[in-house]
């Protein structure tokens, strides 16, 4: 219990920061598009920007928690997304919005490998995937305070405000893991000293690696699927499907956010306590993909009314779309302890580069119909991006299937 609240606690609070700035703009995003004028491929574009930088810092960011730990890398990029959080509520224009949600994207990258590479160090094998799921689901806390609380706080402070208040949250975060987070644990040597080149190089075995091809695509998809709704759509889509007025549909992306939270520290539980008896913890994330299948189905073909069905379907949506963080930490140990900091963020690139692609063609799928009277989006247009995911699901689904009979034949 001391380690978890020495190591694993500061490192889940900038997790907590890290939700909560995807989660925000799904909260002020509909009040962002009637101000600024924006259509759905201009607010897909603007959270994708956040996404994209996400991703091209993942790399980089993984060789230095390898190298450096995470206590040194996390406290920097806890200042860094402070910065963009404090020009995100200066910005007089979407530009500069957009510039702050890059920065942001840069210094919240680094949340769930951090957590990943020190409980690595930190705990037994059949410890990880349970200790990461409880971290996740403190940090998911993030995603639940940027639902209703900011709904209720927005108009007092603004959406300007919101990000305000977390570029506070993040300073503290950084002051937290400094004063907190040991360099290493007792007896665990640094890494050897080696040239960069031969660090970056490492990624190269980690993407040919079979195991690592196999399990990729389901398992980006499976946790992309979930931050895409959200990160943005699942606000306009509960407003212009659900037909819910503001503080409805903060209600249900509050239960959104409770699914994640729960589904990361069920699904953890599960694929430890699978491992420590003898069975394949992968199936705990291969359930969560085939009931986020069926779910999509009922989203996309009959949702149903109300405030109540539509806050337990994205629940459950949420709920089994949140095995990713098991499913990295179960791939994870299959290599070295020194390139746990690189597998991680493999994973979490590849996975932000489907948030990326998923949240701009969604926006661009929406634009072939015209904008409602209300300035919404055509329900068509949610039900052929979700039937499109649907196809997505379907073919990673058979990949996990075809990918270890074309392995034996190779």
């Amino acid at each position: 219990m001391r380690i978890f609240a020495r190591v694993t606690l500061p490192l889940a609070a900038m997790n907590f920061t890290n939700q909560a700035s995807r989660s925000v703009v799904a909260t002020v995003g509909p009040l962002m598009a009637v101000e600024l004028g924006l259509s759905a491929s201009g607010l897909g574009a603007l959270a994708a920007v956040f996404f994209a930088s996400y991703a091209l810092a993942q790399l980089p960011i993984g060789v230095a928690m390898d190298v450096h730990g995470a206590r040194k890398v996390q406290t920097v990029l806890a200042l860094v997304a402070a910065c963009g959080f404090a020009l995100c509520a200066l910005a007089p224009d979407t530009p500069m919005l957009a510039l702050g949600r890059f920065i942001t994207g840069i210094g919240i990258a680094g949340a769930l490998i951090g957590i990943m590479q020190a409980n690595r160090q930190w705990y037994r094998p059949d410890q990880l995937a349970q200790m990461t799921g409880a971290a996740v689901f403190i940090g998911a806390g993030g995603g639940l305070a940027a639902t209703v609380p900011v709904q209720l706080l927005l108009p007092h402070i603004g959406w300007r405000g919101a990000f305000a208040l977390l570029a506070l949250l993040a300073c503290c975060v950084s002051l937290w893991i400094r004063l907190s987070v040991p360099l290493r644990p007792p007896g665990f040597s640094a890494p050897p000293k080696r040239r960069l080149r031969q660090e970056v190089a490492e990624f190269g075995r980690i993407f040919a690696h079979p195991e690592f091809i196999r399990f990729m695509p389901a398992m980006a998809l499976l946790s992309g699927l979930v931050f895409t709704y959200q990160g943005l759509w699942a606000g306009p889509w509960l407003r212009d499907v659900g037909q819910l007025p503001d503080l409805s549909r903060a209600n249900v992306l509050l239960c959104y956010a409770l699914g994640m939270m729960t589904g990361n520290l069920v699904s953890g539980h599960l694929a430890s306590l699978a491992q420590r008896r003898g069975v394949n913890p992968m199936l705990v994330p291969y359930t969560g993909l085939g009931a986020m299948l069926l779910f999509q189905v009922v989203l996309g073909l009959a949702p149903p009314a109300g405030v109540l069905p539509l806050a337990l379907l994205w629940f459950g949506f949420a709920f089994s779309g949140s095995c990713g963080p098991a499913s990295y930490s179960l791939v994870a140990q299959r290599f070295a302890p020194e390139l746990v900091g690189r597998v991680a963020t493999a994973m979490n690139f590849s996975m932000l580069a489907v948030v990326f692609v998923l949240q701009n063609a969604i926006g661009w799928v929406l634009d072939f119909w015209p904008r409602t009277a209300a300035g919404g989006w055509d329900p068509a247009g949610y039900s052929w991006a979700m039937g499109a995911t649907l196809v997505a699901e379907a073919v990673t689904i058979a990949w996990l299937l075809v990918a270890p009979m074309i392995g034996r034949r190779g």
